[in-house]
């Protein structure tokens, strides 16, 4: 196709190789941690950082990893203080985040629009080859980090207790998934937009939760969903001359809602199977 032969493309698509292979990750992991907003409230507290490089002339890139990431431990922190109500944090950061980079972003002049507007609706196809490299690095860790605290990951996810009583460092590995997240979180922040990011994180791992029965073929399903997700709405948003982030996440609606489609239709076929024989053995 024409479209390859363009080295932004190119670009786009090895940016959503890497997002398709590392963000179900985070996603499954999130979701079993009942921290599916966590995504979100990153995505929106990020903001902040882009408001602060804008004010003092920073690449935005740099003020919203350190933001992002003093968030992510901040969050932890508030966390610890309503044992049990986790979501409280989440809730505190996301509301506080938000107004804070209103509240900044009304001191800059009107030419950082256009800025802020990168930023809250991304585009795939405008990635650098700086930030291509630093999607790579994360996405190493990322893998790297699941294929090696596999086990540990799980037993923190299903039962705090039991991790801390074998000697687990329970809130350290907390701590380090989260900001792992919100690191990954703001490289993707240009990409796919903070009104967006979330959706592509959280979507392809609800979808394999659906429709997988082990833990391996979650993340295996998580992956391809997300990479077929990504490639459909990338060459869409080509053709169609359509947003690239907004292409991508309605795709990934699509996908989500014709497995769940698929699954009612399958369940209501069972029951009538179930009905018939029942009918028919009475008739005997």
């Amino acid at each position: 196709m024409a479209m390859f032969f363009y080295e932004f493309m190119q670009r786009a698509f090895a940016a959503a190789t890497l997002i398709g292979v590392m963000a179900p990750i985070l996603g499954v992991l999130l979701i079993l941690r009942r921290q599916s907003l966590l995504a979100d409230t990153l995505s929106h507290v990020s903001l902040v950082g882009v408001a602060l490089g804008l004010l003092v002339g920073v690449d935005p890139t740099w003020t919203t990893l350190l933001v992002v990431v003093l968030a992510a431990l901040l969050i932890e922190g508030i966390a610890s203080l309503f044992k049990g109500y986790t979501e409280v944090s989440i809730a505190i950061l996301m509301a506080g985040g938000l107004a804070l980079a209103l509240f900044m972003m009304s001191f800059q002049s009107g030419q950082t629009t256009v800025s802020i507007n990168q930023f809250l609706f991304g585009s795939i196809v405008a990635i650098s080859e700086n930030q291509l490299w630093v999607l790579l690095v994360l996405t190493v860790v990322v893998v790297s980090a699941y294929v090696l605290f596999r086990r540990p990951l799980f037993v923190l996810i299903f039962d705090p207790d039991t991790a801390h009583t074998a000697g687990l460092p329970v809130k350290l590995m907390s701590t380090i998934f989260t900001v792992i997240t919100g690191a990954v979180i703001s490289v993707m922040l240009p990409i796919a937009g903070a009104l967006l990011v979330s959706a592509i994180i959280v979507l392809p791992s609800a979808l394999a939760l659906r429709v997988s029965k082990t833990f391996t073929t979650v993340f295996i399903v998580g992956i391809i969903t997300s990479l077929v997700g990504m490639y459909i709405g990338l060459i869409g948003s080509y053709q169609l001359g359509t947003p690239p982030g907004a292409t991508i996440t309605l795709t990934l609606v699509a996908l989500f809602s014709l497995t769940v489609l698929i699954q009612a239709i399958k369940k209501r076929l069972r029951k009538k199977d179930i009905v018939t024989d029942k009918t028919s053995f009475l008739e005997k």
